[in-house]
């Protein structure tokens, strides 16, 4: 039975799953498309502190601040690791865990060790009361199932010693009671963990899993990702438990959407390929180790094809970094354009807000997610596809049928642009909108059956929209 919280989510028209009629985008019981963007940062589930007298991550202000920009999705983060992380020397704790501290015995962070027989039921119980705060506030929630990072040798060294994250892991043999061990080879790392090599690890990870779900099962604003950048040898262990999943939810009330995410560890990179060909209904890209990927996810997203909902994701090949331009690119290119914000705490800012690793172009990005919803939901996006050849700027998501034409154009520098109407009948209404200030503008009229320049009223990167008149 799922878990009880406090309300009901009342928002949602069940749970998402991908549109029939254009893979590029999820929908619900309405049978309208949905788009999904916004932002998510580290500390949203659990705390992360290097001083434990530091407050708590405020998530109910966090929640305020998304809704302020009109965003519909944020990623939940679940780290595996209980205690440090390469970005500083500190001592930072992340907590609460799925699984109980209860000793005998002091772990190598001075707590207690971990009780794998059991389940935390004060970690699903959060997890739970957060889905349903983000309901409340209109956004789904891509809940995160495992953390790459967690399990890595990714380490420091500083003057007197180094950090990594494996050795605050509970599956580390010094952290727990239950004699698991997720390094038998003795490589310092935890990788075994994410492959099917260890059974015993294995079953815990799947009634874990079996957990989670019959936790937030009844509740229709989520997705499930299997997991944050685990390696590359990762992928049969990560179709796995996408099966699982589906299989446990088979069973149950609801069936949510299944996300798998670019493979990179900061040793093995992963390909993109290994995401297309997995059971999952959506995927999150990255760049490719040796390719070119990275520069076009950063620079010129490549148009989805709709064979997989892409959940265009800044952490797997920004790291942080984008702008309002990579956000219009993304959605005029087919995308769910996702922003890793750096505006909650992080392992080595020592738990600042706002973070001082934030810019001003990040804010660009907050808004432009917002006016790509906005426009989203006055469209008929089931319809549209992206199609760079018809507009000089290349950023054309468009529904090209004669008497239901609409384009949706973005221009990321000033001047002209050509739009071919060749498809268009009749007269084509437009409206301009500026990304920097989110106006909208009449445009006038133009009339469809061959190719037309215009100009937009202001001189900044602009929006055009068309639309065949009914």
């Amino acid at each position: 039975m799922p878990a009880q919280g406090k309300g009901r989510e009342e928002a949602f028209n069940g749970p998402l799953r991908v549109d029939p009629r254009n893979g590029r985008y999820f929908t619900d019981n309405t049978g309208e498309p949905v788009y999904l963007t916004g932002s998510h940062t580290w500390a949203n589930l659990q705390e992360l502190k290097a001083d434990l007298e530091a407050s708590d991550f405020d998530f109910a202000a966090h929640l305020q601040w998304l809704k302020g920009y009109g965003h519909n999705v944020t990623r939940l983060w679940a780290w595996e690791q209980a205690a440090w992380t390469p970005a500083t020397e500190k001592k930072v704790l992340f907590y609460p865990h799925a699984w109980p501290r209860t000793g005998p015995g002091s772990a190598l962070d001075g707590l207690p060790k971990f009780d794998l027989t059991h389940l935390n039921e004060a970690y699903f119980t959060r997890l739970r009361e957060r889905v349903v705060q983000a309901a409340a506030h209109g956004l789904y929630v891509m809940v995160m199932l495992f953390q790459g990072f967690s399990i890595s040798p990714k380490r420091k060294k500083w003057p007197e010693a180094w950090t990594g994250p494996w050795p605050g892991h509970p599956f580390n043999r010094a952290n727990n009671i239950s004699g698991i061990d997720g390094d038998p080879k003795r490589e310092g790392h935890g990788r075994l963990t994410h492959t099917l090599e260890i059974p015993a690890i294995v079953a815990l990870q799947e009634r874990y899993v079996r957990k989670v779900v019959d936790t937030l099962n009844d509740l229709d604003n989520v997705l499930f990702e299997i997991g944050n950048e685990c390696h590359a040898a990762s992928t049969d262990w990560q179709y796995h438990m996408i099966r699982l999943i589906r299989e446990h939810e088979a069973g149950t009330p609801k069936q949510h959407p299944l996300v798998m995410t670019f493979q990179w560890d900061g040793v093995d990179c992963g390909t993109n390929r290994a995401l297309f060909d997995s059971p999952a209904d959506a995927v999150s890209l990255g760049g490719e180790g040796g390719t070119d990927w990275k520069e076009k996810l950063m620079n010129d997203p490549p148009p989805a094809d709709g064979t997989k909902v892409s959940l265009l994701d800044t952490d797997h090949f920004f790291g942080t970094g984008g702008d309002r331009k990579w956000v219009w690119k993304s959605f005029c290119r087919g995308h769910n354009p996702i922003f890793m914000d750096p505006i909650g705490p992080q392992p080595g800012n020592g738990g600042a807000l706002p973070n001082p690793n934030d810019k001003p172009e990040y804010e660009t990005a907050r808004r432009a997610m917002g006016q790509t919803l906005e426009l989203a939901r006055r469209v008929d996006l089931a319809a549209m596809a992206p199609h760079s050849r018809l507009s000089s700027t290349r950023y054309c998501l468009a529904n090209g049928q004669a008497e239901r034409a609409e384009y949706i154009v973005y221009a990321p520098d000033a001047g002209p642009v050509t739009v071919d109407l060749s498809s268009a009948r009749g007269r084509i209404l437009t409206e301009w909108i500026d990304p920097v200030e989110g106006r909208v503008s009449p445009g006038g009229e133009l009339a469809g059956g061959a190719e037309r320049e215009v100009r937009a009223p202001f001189e900044s990167d602009a929006v055009l929209h068309l639309k065949a008149e009914n």
